[in-house]
């Protein structure tokens, strides 16, 4: 599902890639549940889509995706954040945010302080260094987002949005309701 060019309109004018459709068909079966498949398969297809563009945007500067969250999340705080507030933020373990400082802290893009009040707990903050790596990656950042959703309108970016996030809520309360089911004896 990486080429647009494979892509055909159904009946209705929707896109939708016959590979996809003839491929998940069998798994869904008679009891139409083809198309909780097929858009599956397409939210898939365009979070992988998303994910190259911002790999590629943040590798090609030395960081990687998940440091380059990190340092966002730390450019838009007032002072630092702890690790576990970030590692939930970013829906990580704090394992591997530790890591991800540790590779921001190397590159001096950010640093560690005592928490204000609790010597004992420290947070990440950004660094001077930092700053201005963000600021040369924001103006690309927003041309790159520009030409990944040229052509939609504001009102469907909403859309696509809260579909999106909705979809990650019922995962969340599925995956909940999963822990909870197996964990009974």
């Amino acid at each position: 599902m990486k080429d647009v060019d494979t892509y055909e309109h159904d009946p209705d004018g929707f896109l939708y890639d016959p590979r996809a459709r003839a491929a998940l068909a069998w798994i869904a079966g008679d009891e139409g549940d083809l198309p909780a498949f097929e858009a599956s398969a397409a939210v898939r297809t365009a979070s992988h889509a998303v994910e190259r563009l911002r790999s590629h945007g943040s590798e090609g500067r030395g960081v990687s995706a998940g440091a380059l969250d990190l340092l966002i999340r730390l450019a838009t705080s007032e002072r630092g954040i702890s690790i576990g507030d970030l590692a939930r933020a970013a829906g990580v373990s704090s394992r591997n945010v530790t890591g991800l400082v540790d590779t921001l802290e190397r590159d001096g893009l950010a640093r560690r302080v005592s928490a204000p009040g609790d010597r004992r707990s420290v947070l990440a903050e950004i660094t001077p260094a930092g700053r201005e790596w963000i600021e040369n990656f924001r103006n690309p950042s927003r041309l790159a987002m520009k030409a990944l959703f040229q052509g939609f309108t504001p009102e469907e970016l909403v859309v696509l949005r809260d579909l999106c996030l909705r979809l990650a809520g019922n995962q969340q309360r599925l995956s909940a309701h999963l822990r909870q089911i197996g964990s009974q004896p």
